[in-house]
Protein backbone atom coordinates (compact mmCIF):
# COMPACT_ATOMS: atom_id res chain seq x y z
CA UNK A 1 0.00 0.00 0.00
CA UNK A 2 2.85 2.38 0.87
CA UNK A 3 4.51 1.65 -2.49
CA UNK A 4 1.27 2.45 -4.35
CA UNK A 5 0.90 5.72 -2.47
CA UNK A 6 4.54 6.59 -3.22
CA UNK A 7 4.03 5.92 -6.94
CA UNK A 8 0.87 8.04 -6.98
CA UNK A 9 2.72 10.81 -5.20
CA UNK A 10 5.55 10.71 -7.76
CA UNK A 11 3.09 10.73 -10.71
CA UNK A 12 1.17 13.66 -9.20
CA UNK A 13 4.43 15.53 -8.68
CA UNK A 14 5.48 14.97 -12.31
CA UNK A 15 2.11 16.22 -13.63
CA UNK A 16 2.16 19.29 -11.37
CA UNK A 17 5.73 20.14 -12.38
CA UNK A 18 4.76 19.92 -16.07
CA UNK A 19 1.81 22.26 -15.56
CA UNK A 20 3.81 24.68 -13.42
CA UNK A 21 6.56 24.95 -16.01
CA UNK A 22 6.23 28.22 -17.93
CA UNK A 23 6.71 28.10 -21.71
CA UNK A 24 7.00 30.76 -24.39
CA UNK A 25 6.59 30.04 -28.11
CA UNK A 26 7.99 32.65 -30.49
CA UNK A 27 8.25 33.57 -34.16
CA UNK A 28 5.54 31.21 -35.43
CA UNK A 29 2.48 31.83 -37.62
CA UNK A 30 -0.44 31.63 -35.20
CA UNK A 31 -3.85 30.43 -36.37
CA UNK A 32 -6.02 31.56 -33.44
CA UNK A 33 -9.09 29.54 -34.47
CA UNK A 34 -11.44 32.54 -34.82
CA UNK A 35 -10.55 33.52 -38.42
CA UNK A 36 -7.54 35.56 -37.23
CA UNK A 37 -3.90 34.85 -38.09
CA UNK A 38 -0.80 36.46 -36.54
CA UNK A 39 2.28 36.05 -38.73
CA UNK A 40 4.87 36.60 -36.00
CA UNK A 41 3.30 35.52 -32.74
CA UNK A 42 4.48 35.03 -29.19
CA UNK A 43 2.41 32.78 -26.92
CA UNK A 44 3.06 32.54 -23.18
CA UNK A 45 1.92 29.56 -21.07
CA UNK A 46 1.85 29.43 -17.27
CA UNK A 47 0.18 26.90 -14.99
CA UNK A 48 -1.50 25.21 -17.93
CA UNK A 49 -3.13 28.44 -19.16
CA UNK A 50 -2.40 30.81 -22.02
CA UNK A 51 -1.21 34.06 -20.43
CA UNK A 52 0.04 36.00 -23.44
CA UNK A 53 -0.82 36.19 -27.13
CA UNK A 54 1.21 38.93 -28.74
CA UNK A 55 1.89 40.11 -32.27
CA UNK A 56 5.67 40.42 -31.97
CA UNK A 57 5.85 42.65 -35.04
CA UNK A 58 3.94 45.30 -33.06
CA UNK A 59 5.03 44.76 -29.45
CA UNK A 60 8.22 43.85 -27.60
CA UNK A 61 8.14 40.66 -25.52
CA UNK A 62 10.23 39.93 -22.43
CA UNK A 63 11.41 36.32 -22.82
CA UNK A 64 13.56 36.02 -19.72
CA UNK A 65 10.69 35.10 -17.40
CA UNK A 66 9.94 31.70 -18.91
CA UNK A 67 11.39 28.30 -18.00
CA UNK A 68 11.34 26.99 -21.59
CA UNK A 69 11.60 28.82 -24.90
CA UNK A 70 10.45 27.29 -28.20
CA UNK A 71 11.46 28.97 -31.44
CA UNK A 72 8.74 28.29 -34.03
CA UNK A 73 10.33 30.20 -36.89
CA UNK A 74 8.83 29.01 -40.19
CA UNK A 75 6.27 26.85 -38.37
CA UNK A 76 2.53 27.10 -37.69
CA UNK A 77 0.77 27.13 -34.32
CA UNK A 78 -2.78 25.78 -34.03
CA UNK A 79 -5.38 25.22 -31.31
CA UNK A 80 -5.92 21.53 -30.50
CA UNK A 81 -8.15 19.77 -33.00
CA UNK A 82 -11.30 18.33 -31.39
CA UNK A 83 -13.00 15.14 -32.61
CA UNK A 84 -16.75 15.01 -31.82
CA UNK A 85 -18.87 11.85 -31.84
CA UNK A 86 -15.92 9.45 -31.66
CA UNK A 87 -15.36 5.90 -30.37
CA UNK A 88 -11.69 6.54 -29.58
CA UNK A 89 -10.72 4.52 -26.52
CA UNK A 90 -13.86 2.38 -26.81
CA UNK A 91 -12.62 0.15 -29.61
CA UNK A 92 -9.29 -1.26 -30.71
CA UNK A 93 -9.92 -3.76 -33.54
CA UNK A 94 -13.47 -3.54 -34.90
CA UNK A 95 -13.32 -7.08 -36.31
CA UNK A 96 -12.51 -8.45 -32.83
CA UNK A 97 -15.67 -8.17 -30.75
CA UNK A 98 -13.85 -8.42 -27.43
CA UNK A 99 -12.06 -5.12 -28.12
CA UNK A 100 -15.30 -3.19 -28.76
CA UNK A 101 -16.92 -1.49 -25.78
CA UNK A 102 -19.08 1.22 -27.34
CA UNK A 103 -22.50 -0.45 -27.19
CA UNK A 104 -24.61 -1.95 -24.42
CA UNK A 105 -27.48 -4.43 -24.79
CA UNK A 106 -30.80 -2.59 -24.77
CA UNK A 107 -32.83 0.01 -26.64
CA UNK A 108 -33.02 3.02 -24.33
CA UNK A 109 -29.98 3.51 -22.11
CA UNK A 110 -29.44 7.22 -21.39
CA UNK A 111 -27.65 6.35 -18.13
CA UNK A 112 -24.88 4.41 -19.91
CA UNK A 113 -21.70 6.49 -19.59
CA UNK A 114 -19.05 6.13 -22.28
CA UNK A 115 -16.60 7.83 -19.94
CA UNK A 116 -15.99 4.83 -17.67
CA UNK A 117 -15.21 2.50 -20.58
CA UNK A 118 -12.53 4.80 -22.02
CA UNK A 119 -9.18 3.06 -22.40
CA UNK A 120 -6.29 5.50 -22.09
CA UNK A 121 -3.85 2.75 -23.15
CA UNK A 122 -5.41 2.33 -26.59
CA UNK A 123 -2.74 2.13 -29.29
CA UNK A 124 -4.99 4.07 -31.65
CA UNK A 125 -5.01 7.24 -29.55
CA UNK A 126 -1.30 8.12 -30.06
CA UNK A 127 -1.74 7.79 -33.87
CA UNK A 128 -4.54 10.36 -33.70
CA UNK A 129 -2.61 12.76 -31.46
CA UNK A 130 0.24 12.74 -33.99
CA UNK A 131 -2.00 14.62 -36.43
CA UNK A 132 -3.10 17.25 -33.91
CA UNK A 133 -6.33 15.75 -32.54
CA UNK A 134 -5.84 16.28 -28.80
CA UNK A 135 -9.41 16.22 -27.46
CA UNK A 136 -12.41 14.06 -28.36
CA UNK A 137 -16.05 13.58 -27.49
CA UNK A 138 -16.23 9.89 -26.57
CA UNK A 139 -19.64 8.64 -27.67
CA UNK A 140 -21.62 5.38 -27.25
CA UNK A 141 -23.42 3.72 -30.15
CA UNK A 142 -26.57 1.70 -30.82
CA UNK A 143 -30.21 1.55 -29.77
CA UNK A 144 -32.76 4.36 -29.76
CA UNK A 145 -30.94 6.09 -26.91
CA UNK A 146 -27.25 5.15 -26.97
CA UNK A 147 -26.17 6.80 -23.72
CA UNK A 148 -24.15 9.74 -22.46
CA UNK A 149 -20.98 11.16 -24.00
CA UNK A 150 -18.09 13.02 -22.38
CA UNK A 151 -15.24 15.15 -23.70
CA UNK A 152 -11.79 13.76 -22.87
CA UNK A 153 -8.21 14.84 -23.38
CA UNK A 154 -6.29 12.28 -25.42
CA UNK A 155 -3.70 11.97 -22.67
CA UNK A 156 -3.80 10.65 -19.13
CA UNK A 157 -3.23 7.63 -16.91
CA UNK A 158 -6.94 6.83 -16.66
CA UNK A 159 -10.31 8.29 -17.58
CA UNK A 160 -10.37 10.40 -14.42
CA UNK A 161 -7.14 12.10 -15.55
CA UNK A 162 -8.39 12.50 -19.11
CA UNK A 163 -11.86 13.88 -18.31
CA UNK A 164 -12.43 17.38 -19.70
CA UNK A 165 -16.22 17.73 -19.60
CA UNK A 166 -18.18 14.88 -18.01
CA UNK A 167 -21.60 13.63 -19.20
CA UNK A 168 -22.13 16.64 -21.44
CA UNK A 169 -24.81 15.16 -23.69
CA UNK A 170 -27.16 12.30 -24.52
CA UNK A 171 -27.31 10.65 -27.94
CA UNK A 172 -30.40 9.30 -29.67
CA UNK A 173 -30.62 7.59 -33.05
CA UNK A 174 -33.68 8.89 -34.84
CA UNK A 175 -35.57 5.93 -36.38
CA UNK A 176 -35.07 5.50 -40.10
CA UNK A 177 -38.15 6.03 -42.26
CA UNK A 178 -36.78 3.54 -44.74
CA UNK A 179 -34.78 0.35 -44.34
CA UNK A 180 -32.71 -1.66 -46.79
CA UNK A 181 -33.82 -5.05 -48.12
CA UNK A 182 -30.63 -7.14 -48.06
CA UNK A 183 -31.98 -10.33 -49.68
CA UNK A 184 -30.62 -12.64 -52.35
CA UNK A 185 -32.68 -11.14 -55.16
CA UNK A 186 -30.22 -9.20 -57.26
CA UNK A 187 -32.83 -6.70 -58.45
CA UNK A 188 -33.88 -5.72 -54.93
CA UNK A 189 -30.48 -6.02 -53.25
CA UNK A 190 -30.14 -3.00 -51.03
CA UNK A 191 -33.44 -1.52 -52.26
CA UNK A 192 -35.16 0.88 -49.86
CA UNK A 193 -38.48 -0.06 -48.33
CA UNK A 194 -40.71 1.59 -45.75
CA UNK A 195 -39.80 0.99 -42.10
CA UNK A 196 -43.03 -0.49 -40.73
CA UNK A 197 -41.81 0.06 -37.16
CA UNK A 198 -41.11 3.77 -37.62
CA UNK A 199 -44.20 5.15 -35.86
CA UNK A 200 -43.84 2.69 -33.01
CA UNK A 201 -40.16 3.62 -32.50
CA UNK A 202 -40.88 7.38 -32.55
CA UNK A 203 -43.74 6.91 -30.08
CA UNK A 204 -41.37 4.98 -27.80
CA UNK A 205 -38.91 7.88 -27.86
CA UNK A 206 -41.65 10.40 -27.11
CA UNK A 207 -42.91 8.28 -24.23
CA UNK A 208 -39.46 7.96 -22.64
CA UNK A 209 -38.73 11.68 -22.92
CA UNK A 210 -42.16 12.73 -21.67
CA UNK A 211 -41.82 10.45 -18.63
CA UNK A 212 -38.27 11.72 -17.98
CA UNK A 213 -39.46 15.34 -18.13
CA UNK A 214 -42.36 14.64 -15.78
CA UNK A 215 -40.03 12.79 -13.40
CA UNK A 216 -37.49 15.61 -13.31
CA UNK A 217 -40.23 18.20 -12.74
CA UNK A 218 -41.16 16.52 -9.45
CA UNK A 219 -40.00 18.24 -6.28
CA UNK A 220 -39.77 14.95 -4.39
CA UNK A 221 -39.27 11.50 -5.87
CA UNK A 222 -40.57 8.44 -4.07
CA UNK A 223 -38.38 6.09 -6.08
CA UNK A 224 -35.10 6.90 -7.85
CA UNK A 225 -34.99 6.22 -11.61
CA UNK A 226 -31.42 6.23 -12.91
CA UNK A 227 -32.46 6.50 -16.54
CA UNK A 228 -34.55 9.60 -15.92
CA UNK A 229 -32.01 11.09 -13.49
CA UNK A 230 -29.37 10.97 -16.23
CA UNK A 231 -31.64 13.02 -18.56
CA UNK A 232 -32.26 15.92 -16.14
CA UNK A 233 -29.70 18.15 -17.86
CA UNK A 234 -31.59 18.03 -21.15
CA UNK A 235 -34.49 19.97 -19.68
CA UNK A 236 -32.53 22.57 -17.69
CA UNK A 237 -29.94 23.31 -20.38
CA UNK A 238 -26.95 21.63 -18.72
CA UNK A 239 -26.73 18.88 -21.35
CA UNK A 240 -26.92 18.71 -25.12
CA UNK A 241 -29.29 16.43 -27.01
CA UNK A 242 -27.51 14.87 -29.99
CA UNK A 243 -29.95 13.48 -32.56
CA UNK A 244 -28.32 11.25 -35.17
CA UNK A 245 -30.28 11.74 -38.41
CA UNK A 246 -29.46 12.19 -42.11
CA UNK A 247 -32.64 12.13 -44.21
CA UNK A 248 -34.37 15.50 -44.61
CA UNK A 249 -37.76 14.26 -43.35
CA UNK A 250 -36.14 12.57 -40.37
CA UNK A 251 -34.25 15.76 -39.49
CA UNK A 252 -37.48 17.79 -39.67
CA UNK A 253 -39.27 15.35 -37.36
CA UNK A 254 -36.29 15.32 -35.00
CA UNK A 255 -36.33 19.14 -34.78
CA UNK A 256 -40.09 19.13 -34.10
CA UNK A 257 -39.57 16.47 -31.43
CA UNK A 258 -36.99 18.69 -29.72
CA UNK A 259 -39.33 21.72 -29.88
CA UNK A 260 -42.24 19.73 -28.46
CA UNK A 261 -40.21 18.79 -25.38
CA UNK A 262 -38.60 22.24 -25.05
CA UNK A 263 -35.07 20.80 -25.21
CA UNK A 264 -32.74 23.77 -24.85
CA UNK A 265 -29.65 22.54 -26.74
CA UNK A 266 -30.17 20.28 -29.75
CA UNK A 267 -27.55 19.19 -32.29
CA UNK A 268 -28.08 17.11 -35.43
CA UNK A 269 -25.36 14.52 -35.97
CA UNK A 270 -24.79 13.29 -39.53
CA UNK A 271 -27.06 15.76 -41.30
CA UNK A 272 -26.38 14.72 -44.90
CA UNK A 273 -29.57 16.48 -46.03
CA UNK A 274 -29.19 19.42 -43.63
CA UNK A 275 -28.34 21.79 -46.49
CA UNK A 276 -31.95 21.46 -47.72
CA UNK A 277 -33.51 22.87 -44.54
CA UNK A 278 -31.08 25.50 -43.30
CA UNK A 279 -33.89 27.99 -42.60
CA UNK A 280 -35.52 25.53 -40.18
CA UNK A 281 -32.20 24.80 -38.48
CA UNK A 282 -31.34 28.49 -38.15
CA UNK A 283 -34.81 29.38 -36.85
CA UNK A 284 -34.48 26.78 -34.09
CA UNK A 285 -30.79 27.42 -33.35
CA UNK A 286 -29.82 23.86 -34.33
CA UNK A 287 -26.15 23.06 -34.94
CA UNK A 288 -24.88 20.23 -37.15
CA UNK A 289 -22.04 17.76 -36.63
CA UNK A 290 -21.34 16.93 -40.27
CA UNK A 291 -20.42 13.31 -40.90
CA UNK A 292 -17.54 12.17 -43.13
CA UNK A 293 -16.68 14.77 -45.70
CA UNK A 294 -14.65 12.01 -47.37
CA UNK A 295 -17.70 10.03 -48.44
CA UNK A 296 -20.02 9.34 -51.36
CA UNK A 297 -23.43 11.02 -51.73
CA UNK A 298 -26.38 9.33 -50.05
CA UNK A 299 -28.53 9.43 -53.20
CA UNK A 300 -27.67 8.43 -56.77
CA UNK A 301 -29.03 11.70 -58.22
CA UNK A 302 -26.87 13.95 -56.04
CA UNK A 303 -23.64 15.63 -57.10
CA UNK A 304 -20.68 13.35 -56.49
CA UNK A 305 -18.91 16.16 -54.64
CA UNK A 306 -21.88 17.08 -52.40
CA UNK A 307 -20.22 15.70 -49.22
CA UNK A 308 -17.18 17.88 -49.95
CA UNK A 309 -19.37 20.98 -50.41
CA UNK A 310 -21.75 20.41 -47.48
CA UNK A 311 -19.64 22.40 -44.96
CA UNK A 312 -19.59 25.37 -47.35
CA UNK A 313 -23.36 25.19 -47.87
CA UNK A 314 -23.92 25.28 -44.10
CA UNK A 315 -21.37 28.09 -43.66
CA UNK A 316 -23.09 30.11 -46.38
CA UNK A 317 -26.46 29.65 -44.64
CA UNK A 318 -25.07 30.74 -41.26
CA UNK A 319 -25.41 27.34 -39.56
CA UNK A 320 -22.94 26.46 -36.80
CA UNK A 321 -21.31 23.16 -37.76
CA UNK A 322 -18.28 20.98 -37.14
CA UNK A 323 -16.82 17.79 -38.63
CA UNK A 324 -16.71 14.17 -37.44
CA UNK A 325 -15.78 10.72 -38.76
CA UNK A 326 -18.53 8.30 -37.63
CA UNK A 327 -18.70 5.02 -39.54
CA UNK A 328 -16.59 1.96 -40.16
CA UNK A 329 -13.16 2.27 -38.56
CA UNK A 330 -14.08 5.69 -37.22
CA UNK A 331 -11.66 5.55 -34.27
CA UNK A 332 -8.50 5.03 -36.32
CA UNK A 333 -9.86 7.18 -39.14
CA UNK A 334 -10.13 10.13 -36.75
CA UNK A 335 -6.49 10.90 -37.58
CA UNK A 336 -7.84 12.16 -40.94
CA UNK A 337 -10.02 14.83 -39.32
CA UNK A 338 -7.67 17.70 -40.29
CA UNK A 339 -7.59 16.48 -43.88
CA UNK A 340 -11.40 16.44 -44.00
CA UNK A 341 -11.22 20.10 -43.04
CA UNK A 342 -8.64 20.58 -45.78
CA UNK A 343 -11.02 19.05 -48.33
CA UNK A 344 -13.81 21.39 -47.13
CA UNK A 345 -11.39 24.27 -47.72
CA UNK A 346 -10.86 23.07 -51.28
CA UNK A 347 -14.63 23.12 -51.85
CA UNK A 348 -15.66 26.58 -50.71
CA UNK A 349 -14.47 27.32 -47.20
CA UNK A 350 -11.47 29.48 -46.47
CA UNK A 351 -8.61 27.76 -44.65
CA UNK A 352 -9.47 29.56 -41.41
CA UNK A 353 -13.17 28.66 -41.70
CA UNK A 354 -12.16 25.03 -42.24
CA UNK A 355 -9.91 25.23 -39.17
CA UNK A 356 -12.86 26.48 -37.10
CA UNK A 357 -14.82 23.38 -38.16
CA UNK A 358 -12.44 21.23 -36.10
CA UNK A 359 -11.59 23.72 -33.34
CA UNK A 360 -13.71 26.69 -32.19
CA UNK A 361 -16.98 25.56 -33.84
CA UNK A 362 -16.62 22.14 -32.22
CA UNK A 363 -15.89 23.68 -28.83
CA UNK A 364 -19.03 25.86 -29.07
CA UNK A 365 -21.22 22.90 -30.00
CA UNK A 366 -19.81 20.75 -27.19
CA UNK A 367 -20.05 23.59 -24.67
CA UNK A 368 -16.32 23.85 -23.92
CA UNK A 369 -15.58 27.11 -25.77
CA UNK A 370 -14.85 29.03 -22.56
CA UNK A 371 -11.69 26.96 -22.02
CA UNK A 372 -10.59 25.68 -25.44
CA UNK A 373 -11.10 25.89 -29.21
CA UNK A 374 -9.02 29.03 -29.75
CA UNK A 375 -5.62 30.27 -28.63
CA UNK A 376 -6.59 33.21 -26.43
CA UNK A 377 -5.50 34.56 -23.07
CA UNK A 378 -7.18 32.78 -20.17
CA UNK A 379 -7.94 29.56 -22.01
CA UNK A 380 -6.30 26.18 -21.43
CA UNK A 381 -3.01 25.73 -23.28
CA UNK A 382 -4.36 23.13 -25.72
CA UNK A 383 -2.28 23.69 -28.83
CA UNK A 384 0.41 22.31 -31.11
CA UNK A 385 3.16 23.37 -33.49
CA UNK A 386 3.41 21.99 -37.04
CA UNK A 387 6.17 22.45 -39.59
CA UNK A 388 3.56 23.19 -42.26
CA UNK A 389 -0.14 23.51 -43.01
CA UNK A 390 -1.82 21.09 -40.58
CA UNK A 391 -4.88 20.73 -42.84
CA UNK A 392 -2.68 19.28 -45.59
CA UNK A 393 -1.17 15.82 -45.16
CA UNK A 394 2.06 17.11 -46.70
CA UNK A 395 2.40 19.84 -44.08
CA UNK A 396 0.87 18.15 -41.02
CA UNK A 397 4.04 17.35 -39.12
CA UNK A 398 3.86 18.09 -35.39
CA UNK A 399 6.99 19.02 -33.48
CA UNK A 400 5.36 19.99 -30.14
CA UNK A 401 1.91 19.54 -28.61
CA UNK A 402 0.37 20.55 -25.29
CA UNK A 403 -2.84 19.81 -23.40
CA UNK A 404 -3.45 22.04 -20.40
CA UNK A 405 0.19 23.02 -20.68
CA UNK A 406 1.43 19.43 -20.45
CA UNK A 407 3.73 18.34 -23.27
CA UNK A 408 2.23 15.42 -25.22
CA UNK A 409 4.28 12.46 -26.41
CA UNK A 410 3.97 12.46 -30.21
CA UNK A 411 5.46 9.02 -30.69
CA UNK A 412 3.30 6.03 -31.66
CA UNK A 413 3.64 2.40 -32.68
CA UNK A 414 3.46 3.20 -36.39
CA UNK A 415 6.36 5.63 -36.08
CA UNK A 416 8.36 3.05 -34.15
CA UNK A 417 7.78 0.42 -36.85
CA UNK A 418 8.75 2.92 -39.51
CA UNK A 419 12.04 3.70 -37.76
CA UNK A 420 12.69 0.01 -37.09
CA UNK A 421 12.39 -1.08 -40.72
CA UNK A 422 14.00 2.08 -42.06
CA UNK A 423 17.05 1.15 -39.99
CA UNK A 424 16.87 -2.53 -40.99
CA UNK A 425 16.94 -1.76 -44.71
CA UNK A 426 19.20 1.27 -44.33
CA UNK A 427 16.73 3.60 -46.02
CA UNK A 428 17.56 7.29 -46.16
Amino acid sequence: MKKILLILSIVTSIVCDAQNKSIVITNGTLHIGNDSVIQNATIGIRNGKITEVIDASKSNVELGNYDEKIDATGKHIYPAFIAPNSTLGLTEIEAVRATNDFRETGIALPNVRSLIAYNTDSKIIPTVRTNGVLLAQITPRGGLISGTSSVLMLDGWNWEDAAYKIDEGIHINWPRMQTRNWNDNELSFGAAEKNKEYTKQVDELKKIFAEAKAYNDLDTKEEKNLRFESMAGLFNGNQNLYIHANNVKEIIEAVNFSKLLAIKNTIIVGGKDSWMITDLLKENNISVIVNRVHDLPEKAEEDVDLPFKLPYLLQKAGILFCLNNEGNMDAMGTRNLPFMAGTAAAYGLTKEQALKAITSNTSKILGIDKTTGTIEVGKDANLFISTGDALDMRGNNLTDAFVKGNRIDLNNEQKELYEKYKKKYDLK
